[in-house]
């Protein structure tokens, strides 16, 4: 187990808290107290470093399939429209993390990003269906060799307030390549052509780079 890159600073900024409030009431000579605020800082400090765990995992190319691009909870299957890049319906399936679950996100798909955009927004709940439209997000469209195009969004959550995305227009990327990270609950919501066959049910639990969420009509 790894600590990830984007909390190594966090990280250390909370053992620097633990270990000067300890020290400084450990000066006191209250025993009591003492153990208090021992007992009431460290399972902070583990939860940090928890959060940002970065598993090695081995992840095995199917290029024709749509592997899991988070850890988490599928939540939503259902056509809808995409307004922002497609224009059209699409399938879409939801990945909702809760503040237990990694938070690294991984590309779901082999291809060459097309189109990447940040968006400012709302902090609503992550699991509510206007988060996919209203929250703060960032969309990435990945073109695969056949040119089938696959949409990634990575959305805010409550609690979430910076979404991190790594591969930018023009780059070619694999499903061992990581799309980012999002601090704190968020969901991750994948957009496929309609008639792609979905092989989760809702509220399956899915590990992220490991779990095939869809076969993509060029496996069948």
């Amino acid at each position: 187990m790894r600590i990830h890159r984007e909390g190594i600073l966090v990280i250390i900024v909370a053992f620097l808290i633990w270990l000067a409030a300890n020290i400084l009431v450990g000066l006191t000579g209250e025993v009591y107290f003492r153990r208090f605020i021992f007992l009431a800082t460290t399972p902070l400090l583990i939860l940090s470093v928890r959060f940002f765990r970065h598993p090695n995992r081995t992840i095995e190319s199917k290029p024709d399939y749509v592997l899991a691009p988070a850890d988490g909870k599928i939540v939503a299957i259902e056509e809808t429209d995409e307004t922002e890049y497609f224009g059209d319906r699409r399938l879409q399936v939801s990945v909702f993390m809760s503040v237990y679950n990694v938070h690294v996100n991984w590309i779901p798909v082999p291809g060459i990003i097309k189109y990447f955009k940040h968006h400012n927004g709302r902090f609503l709940a992550a699991y509510l269906p206007k988060s996919s439209t209203d929250n703060e997000r960032a969309t990435t469209v990945i073109q695969m060799e056949d040119g089938t195009e696959i949409l990634v969004r990575q959305i805010a959550g409550a609690v979430a307030k910076r979404i991190i995305t790594y591969p930018r227009d023009n780059m070619k990327v694999t499903q061992q390549s990581e799309l980012g990270f999002i601090r704190f609950g968020s969901r991750v919501d994948v957009f496929l052509p309609i008639g792609t066959e979905v092989m989760v049910e809702l509220c399956d639990d899915v590990t992220g780079s490991q779990t095939v969420i869809a076969k993509l009509k060029s496996a069948q």
